[in-house]
């Protein structure tokens, strides 16, 4: 592996040369995070395009795939070498590029509503390859309108294979999917769920079982059954742990 390689993440359209004219709204900002880190199942990274590296590595056995949070952190893209294959690092590239040519398109203003997800394998300390969707969402700009600093969100995917990229607008009921293959993007509406979907969901994630959920909600367990059905149906899963997690991962719950 050679600096070009992990210089290849960071695109020339990115470059952040100083930051000495972005002020003082950084200062303490890791706090928050590293506290929102110790209360959730997610590992969190936030990556720094000045220092073209990694600022803070959240302690989750999920991302670290057997390295501690000091080791990846020192790493920083060098981590993607080690351990995402070959194909699906070639796959980050294309999206890397394709992130930035969108986001080149969008006002400065509306910049940091914005967020990228996709899925890629990354390889563990058995050498078993796990496949992970991936948020990142920019948290500080430039006063030119370039991420500065930004924050990754890695939880496991409810897909089947690589790929899956989405971008987001905070607010707007539109996703933005990324052809691979035809190297374009499509404007589609997002997953809608009812208010009895959510109810469900949510009492899933908190480990109830579908007759608990019923006295929960009041209706009968057939009633649960039949929205359970109907959910899997509409988000393309088998089960009820991929739902909580498709529902998790594209920001409907």
């Amino acid at each position: 592996m050679s600096a070009n390689d992990i210089n290849s993440f960071f695109d020339s359209r990115n470059t952040v040369e100083a930051s000495s004219d972005l002020g003082d709204e950084t200062l303490h900002y890791l706090e928050p995070i590293k506290s929102f880190a110790r209360a959730t199942y997610t590992s969190i990274y936030v990556i720094d395009y000045e220092k073209q590296g990694f600022e803070f590595v959240s302690d989750n056995a999920l991302f670290l795939c057997g390295n501690t949070p000091e080791e990846v952190l020192q790493m920083g893209y060098a981590f993607y070498f080690k351990h995402v294959p070959e194909s699906d690092l070639q796959m980050l590239l294309k999206i890397n590029n394709a992130g930035f040519d969108f986001y080149e398109k969008i006002p400065v203003s509306e910049r940091k509503e914005y967020s990228i997800s996709y899925d890629f394998h990354i390889k563990n300390q058995e050498g078993r390859l796990i496949l992970i969707n991936h948020k990142l969402t920019p948290m500080f700009l430039t006063k030119q309108g370039k991420i500065w600093k930004a924050v990754c969100i890695v939880s496991l995917s409810s897909g089947k294979e690589a790929g899956n990229v989405k971008i987001y607008k905070k607010g707007v009921n539109k996703v933005y999917n990324y052809d691979l293959e035809m190297d374009t993007w499509k404007v589609t509406e997002q997953v809608s769920l009812s208010k009895r979907e959510k109810e469900i969901l949510q009492l899933s994630t908190r480990g109830l079982t579908i007759n608990e959920i019923a006295d929960a909600i009041f209706v009968s367990p057939d009633t649960v059954k039949f929205h359970r059905r109907k959910l899997f149906e509409k988000l393309e899963v088998t089960n009820i742990s991929e739902a909580i997690i498709f529902a998790t991962n594209n920001m409907l719950i």
